[in-house]
């Protein structure tokens, strides 16, 4: 391990699945695996000796489930960055994990596809939402309210692209390269949507969106004219 490598470490109880995301790591160059547990009271022992970067947490493990290691990785040390792995009926587990704040959202069957560029984009202060679980929030998000009072009036019309693309699941490289920008630019419009929403991440920034319809915002506000 370099001394600049992305340290992870990895906890889950199914050993397939922690044996796969090594593997998957061991092909990249900028990220190095510490360590790795099988359970959540050996992951919060095995933490207080490691320093990683970024911890990949599965929600239901034995003895201390993933929400119990998340709040207590948080509690001690916010800087560590938290990537949780979850199915996709596990919803309650899902919107306790973004009350906490984790900083990454992944299901297990996409995580071998996705996980180095989670690692990355969190690693860099970004947070990660897995497509699929956008779908899934937008979904709850629709059974749950009705419309509110659309907060989106409040933004540009570049703020609103910028915001558009955040909830679609884009990183802020993948929304410059998408709207022509610069990435410090899209980073500083993505501040000021989020200080014009009162949110503090891409997380509730996209639940935002979603709840404003967004996407049928933009397309009648700027689409017709």
């Amino acid at each position: 391990m370099k001394k600049e490598d992305i340290k992870v470490f990895i906890a889950d109880d199914h050993d397939i699945i922690r044996q796969g995301l090594k593997r998957i790591i061991s092909f990249e160059e900028e990220i190095s695996v510490i360590g790795e547990a099988e359970n959540g009271e050996k992951a919060l022992e095995l933490l207080e000796g490691l320093k990683p970067d970024v911890v990949i947490l599965d929600c239901n493990m034995p003895l201390k489930n993933g929400i119990e290691v998340l709040q207590s990785v948080k509690q001690k040390d916010a800087a560590i960055k938290v990537i949780m792995l979850t199915v996709e009926n596990d919803r309650k587990t899902i919107h306790n994990a973004i009350d906490i704040g984790a900083d990454g959202y992944m299901l297990k069957d996409s995580a071998g596809t996705e996980i180095i560029h989670a690692v990355k984009m969190v690693y860099r202060g970004e947070k990660y939402i897995d497509k699929s679980l956008i779908s899934l929030l937008f979904m709850d998000i629709k059974d749950k309210s009705k419309k509110n009072d659309s907060v989106l009036d409040e933004l540009s019309r570049r703020e609103i692209q910028v915001l558009m693309e955040i909830s679609r699941g884009l990183s802020n490289k993948e929304i410059a390269d998408q709207l022509c920008l610069s990435e410090k630019t899209v980073k500083n419009y993505a501040t000021n949507v989020f200080k014009k929403l009162n949110v503090y991440d891409r997380v509730q920034a996209t639940i935002a969106a979603l709840q404003n319809d967004i996407e049928d915002y933009y397309k009648e506000r700027y689409e017709e004219e």
